[in-house]
């Protein structure tokens, strides 16, 4: 008990909580990266302008089948060779952007396809161009389809923060460490905590989830 009352002191807990933060900060500018880049990818994808969009599928499920480390490993010791030097932060944004938002594609082409043909076809004979009645019409739609899948794909970005921790990324899962490596006896509690606290975050976005399919059921 003494080593979890030790391992908690409010030096331990403030460092986690910087660690915490530095997880969310880049979770969140990930997870709006993504999207609007998954978003415009998934769009090309189920217009299927010619030459583009196959292009496109192909860089896609290049993506899609790469595991996320690498895709780390490449933005953080990859780019300097060609004149581009990130810092652990932003090398592990752009991986999780890129990886994030090739999944996104999929799930957004999917919803969009998911949607009845004679909702587009409708709007079009009411006067809507073909950018209107997808903007208005068939996106809402899809969007209240694609939300738990998407919010699903949100969760495991956020516990894939902690891949990052071997470019050094000082978030969550990195401070945890430093602080067992200085005391070997508060191990248990550091997983405890960690394990608290991306339960804590993940569980927030389920319940966002779930407030936002019942506002667009």
């Amino acid at each position: 008990m003494q080593n979890f009352i030790d391992a908690y002191s409010w030096v331990n807990a403030r460092y986690l909580l910087e660690g915490l933060w530095i997880t969310i900060e880049v979770s969140v500018i990930s997870i709006i990266l993504s999207y609007i880049l998954g978003a415009i990818l998934g769009l090309i994808r189920y217009i299927k302008l010619k030459y583009v969009s196959a292009i496109v599928g192909f860089v896609i499920d290049l993506i899609r089948n790469l595991p996320l480390l690498l895709i780390i490993f490449f933005t953080y010791f990859g780019l300097p060779n060609i004149g581009v030097r990130l810092n652990p932060i932003w090398s592990s944004i752009l991986a999780m952007s890129i990886f994030e938002s090739a999944m996104l594609a999929e799930i957004i082409r999917s919803g969009i396809s998911a949607v009845d043909p004679g909702q587009m076809e409708g709007a079009r004979a009411n006067g809507l161009s073909y950018w209107q009645a997808m903007w208005h019409i068939v996106l809402p739609q899809a969007q209240k389809k694609m939300i738990p899948t998407i919010v699903s794909q949100f969760i495991s970005l956020i516990k894939d923060t902690s891949l990052a921790t071997i470019i050094v990324l000082p978030d969550l899962m990195y401070h945890a460490q430093i602080i067992y490596g200085q005391n070997s006896n508060y191990i248990l509690p550091m997983f405890l905590a960690l394990a608290v606290m991306y339960f804590v975050v993940c569980y927030l976005l389920s319940i966002l989830s779930h407030y936002l399919e019942r506002r667009l059921a």
